[in-house]
């Protein structure tokens, strides 16, 4: 059945570019998170900190996480990096 209104026809249109776009910001923010974590030495891990709060930061602003939750994460990475020697 085809849509009737303009306005629904163009949301049909955006929604599975948001969708897709969105997959992949939040694919690229596990990545970031899981480099970090993953990381042995301290100097690695500060430097992939560095990466991951951009990203997050830049994910908050876009709208496509809360900016808490991106505030949250950043908290529990600085935290495990400082626990690191």
């Amino acid at each position: 059945m085809p849509l009737r209104h303009k306005s629904a026809q163009k949301r049909a249109r955006q929604t599975p570019k948001r969708t897709e776009y969105n997959k992949h910001f939040k694919a690229k923010i596990k990545s970031a998170l899981k480099s970090v974590t993953s990381a042995k030495q301290k100097e690695t891990a500060e430097k992939e900190l560095k990466k991951a709060v951009t990203i997050l930061d830049r994910a908050a602003v876009k709208g496509i996480i809360h900016r808490n939750n991106a505030a949250n994460r950043k908290s529990k990475l600085t935290k495990a990096v400082n626990k690191l020697k």
